[in-house]
């Protein structure tokens, strides 16, 4: 599908003028000088455009009339407005309707360049979740939860039941490699929004500074470096489903910012003054305890109250280790088509071994050993030496015996220790290792120093800074 834009101008100097220009900038250009010629390249002629640039005011009508008409049933593309002599209101209108931007005549060619090249990137987007929604809603289904163990039918008939309810929020828990992502996935593609996009968001990979832009948007000039206007994952997902991976690690004021746009289904850009709205089913996800975090004051009590209408727990692997017996031979499959590889046997060595060991990592650890056996393996049976799995310890491997290594920490979990002792056992032993400096123990736990450092006062350990 070519890169086109429709100019949609009246005035035939101007609208010659931008044609070659955008020509010259690689586009398929195609005009119209009217209302009902655009209307009928859109829907008789089945048009797609990148972009659509529109005077305001035509001969036979207005353009933000065309839009509103034409959005249901052309929903791809970003509009772009320009006026000689526009008010507020049909900036508020435009926006409303979902236009990219709403430009005043006369307007500088590098502006508009600019401008342009960023609905091209917002629409290339857009068209790309969209061909994915295509392809991925036949792939996932309740059924891509595999296990035929009672903990995984459950969770397929929880995930059949949800996706047919309009959901507005819901809040997905569990280990991590637990399959929350593939949950998000199945609830959004078996649901009433699998036409619209999914966009996935791990909010502890991005940088805290960067993340309110990703999620929001913003416009130009809002901080440095922030030439043209962007439209957040938020507004990417309207009509959709958006996936907040590790929803705990947002800091409390994008929270606040957060549940504000799902209250007021509203969102404000950065550096913006307008309101955006968006149509967004919001799957939140987690791998920490967030009412343990609510209590602590980490977590908005208000956001998590609003995230929780639903929740949804999936289970640990070693909770259900008879659903091995469908999931390895699943991923030998996969990873056999994948590198071109033949392995058909399973020794009873190596299913001793899977089922034994307690799968800390859960689905995604299998899927990773699988994956290494597969491609290391040089005949047609997967070979034992490849699992490289740590034996579990049995409760009669003594500390005495078994002596821990020196990154390591043991503990008892007889019921004695509460959440609260064991992360602060967590948190010293870090300390320890790192000589009681906070920024290497942060790393040691994999998470930001701010973060360790609200445990170490919380717990009044000793550090260095």
């Amino acid at each position: 599908m070519s890169d086109t834009l429709l100019l949609i101008e009246d005035e035939p100097l101007l609208s010659a003028e931008l044609s070659r220009h955008f020509k010259r900038e690689g586009f398929e250009v195609v005009s119209a000088d009217t209302v009902a010629k655009a209307k009928k390249l859109l829907l008789q002629d089945e048009l797609q455009p990148l972009v659509v640039l529109s005077d305001m005011n035509l001969p036979d009508g207005n353009a933000l009339d065309l839009l509103e008409s034409i959005r249901p049933h052309a929903p791809d593309g970003e509009w772009l407005f320009l006026t000689g002599y526009g008010g507020v209101a049909d900036s508020v209108r435009a926006l409303r309707l979902g236009a990219y931007d709403f430009l005043e005549k006369p307007c500088e060619l590098d502006r508009l360049n600019l401008v342009v090249a960023g609905a091209a990137r917002s629409a290339r987007a857009q068209r790309q979740l969209r061909e994915r929604a295509a392809v991925e809603n036949r792939r996932y289904t309740p059924s891509a939860y595999v296990g035929h163990s009672p903990a995984a039918r459950s969770v397929r008939e929880m995930l059949t039941k949800l996706a047919s309810i309009p959901l507005s929020t819901l809040l997905l828990t569990g280990e991590t490699g637990t399959g929350k992502g593939l949950a998000a996935r199945v609830l959004h593609y078996s649901g009433a929004r699998r036409e619209g996009p999914l966009v996935e968001v791990n909010c502890a990979a991005l940088p805290h500074d960067l993340l309110e832009s990703e999620l929001f948007g913003h416009e130009p000039g809002a901080f440095t470096g922030a030439r043209g206007r962007r439209r957040g994952l938020m507004e990417q997902a309207h009509r959709g489903t958006i996936f907040l991976d590790e929803i705990g690690e947002l800091g409390l004021d994008l929270q606040a910012k957060l549940l504000t746009a799902i209250e007021d289904r509203r969102l404000r850009r950065l550096g913006g003054t307008q309101q955006v709205e968006i149509d967004v089913q919001i799957v939140a996800a987690s791998n920490r305890n967030l009412s343990e975090r609510t209590k602590a004051g980490a977590f908005r009590s208000d956001l998590y109250h609003r995230i929780t209408v639903f929740t949804l727990e999936l289970p640990p692997l070693r909770q259900r280790t008879e659903d091995l017996d469908e999931l390895v031979p699943l991923f030998v499959a996969e990873f056999n088509a994948k590198a071109g590889k033949s392995v058909r046997l399973i020794p009873d060595s190596v299913w001793a071994v899977l089922r034994t060991h307690d799968w800390p990592g859960n689905v995604r650890e299998l899927r990773n050993v699988i994956e290494r056996c597969v491609l290391l393996s040089d005949t047609q049976a997967l070979a034992a030496q490849w699992l490289q799995l740590s034996p579990t310890q049995r409760p009669d491997e003594t500390s005495d015996l078994y002596p821990p290594r020196p990154n390591e920490l043991r503990l008892v979990l007889d019921g004695k220790l509460n959440l609260d002792e064991i992360e602060k056992a967590v948190v010293s032993r870090a300390l320890e290792l790192s000589e009681y400096n906070v920024a290497a123990a942060a790393r040691l736990l994999g998470t930001s120093r701010e973060t360790l450092r609200y445990r170490v006062n919380k717990f009044g350990l000793k550090s260095q800074d």
